[in-house]
């Protein structure tokens, strides 16, 4: 195996080292192996990991960052100032970074997303849409590439996202506490571990982590060889259709994400487990709500909607 070298920051609770919340490594795991997928809205109470994890995702990939977006950001904080008066005065454009800018090629988090401002979630929206980051003043325009992970968290107790901010996120997972004894046992010894001696606890993990590392970088190799079949588009396309998801975002997001988890695992082909498991990820923050309906649709929810489709998917290949 080849041998690299790993991010140093001993302030970060290795990845490979979180205690349960497999929905959570699984949302963000796939965003490694497809960084172009689109991000991860993680939705649950406090103190489920949710910082935890996505802090602790960049620190498993060299050269990779967490860029923050706080929710009292100001618009010039997240797109960048122009200097309208160099611009007039010498006839040439000075451009102040924002974070936008900042997270270009990089995980840009937003924690308490739903408590973003509309004008924020604006500039978020359109970055997210185009893969650039445009600032207009004055009739003086600016523009430069803006490719990011987007991963937010937030507490659905203190209200939802927009709709059109909500759907550009490819996966959403929600979290809860652990409720097995000896695995709340297990988070609270290796954070009392961690916090005693952080570098000796990664080193603890240090195998762990870079055996992760690796398999995000072969699985990034399969995932290029993959081309999905006629019947596991048609599935796709019929599962969009029963599921009552508007557009087509999430037909294709779909199939992406049943094959980066095809890809994840090991394999070049997607299964009928891989189609479920994605759009147990893909659809529940994108289907419309029935009446007198709370909570959010889980794993045997979509089981329960798709029906018969499982059967045909069984024997799509």
């Amino acid at each position: 195996m080849e041998r690299i070298t790993m991010n140093i920051t001993p302030d970060v609770f290795p990845f490979s080292a979180i205690v349960g919340q497999d929905a959570i490594k699984k949302g963000l795991l796939l965003n490694l192996v497809d960084p172009r997928l689109g991000g991860v809205l993680i939705r649950g109470e406090k103190g489920t990991a949710k910082s935890t994890a996505v802090r602790a995702l960049a620190d498993l990939m060299p050269g990779l960052h967490v860029v923050n977006l706080p929710v009292s950001a100001t618009e010039d904080r997240v797109v960048g100032t122009l200097d309208i008066e160099h611009a007039i005065r010498e006839g040439e454009k000075r451009f102040e970074p924002g974070l936008l800018a900042a997270a270009h090629g990089h995980i840009l988090y937003v924690d308490e997303i739903n408590l973003l401002d509309d004008t924020i979630v604006d500039a978020l929206l359109d970055a997210a849409a185009m893969g650039v980051n445009t600032v207009e003043r004055e009739g003086v325009s600016y523009s430069h590439p803006s490719r990011f992970i987007l991963t937010g968290t937030m507490n659905p107790e203190e209200g939802d996202l927009r709709p059109q901010l909500l759907d550009r996120f490819a996966l959403s997972v929600e979290v809860g506490g652990e409720r097995e004894v000896e695995t709340r046992m297990e988070v609270v010894k290796r954070r009392l571990a961690f916090d005693a001696d952080p570098e000796a606890f990664r080193r603890q993990y240090a195998r762990e982590q870079t055996e992760l590392y690796h398999r995000i970088l072969s699985a990034r190799e399969r995932l290029a060889r993959i081309e999905p079949a006629d019947q596991l588009l048609e599935w796709t396309a019929k599962v969009g259709i029963r599921l009552e998801v508007d557009g087509h975002r999430a037909d294709i997001t779909l199939m992406k994400t049943a094959m980066a988890l095809a890809a994840l695992e090991g394999r070049t082909c997607v299964l009928a487990d891989d189609m479920v498991e994605a759009a147990s990820l893909v659809m529940p923050h994108r289907m419309r709500r029935r009446p007198f309906e709370d909570g959010a649709y889980g794993t045997e929810t979509i089981k329960e909607r798709l029906g018969d489709l499982l059967l045909e998917a069984a024997n799509v290949r």
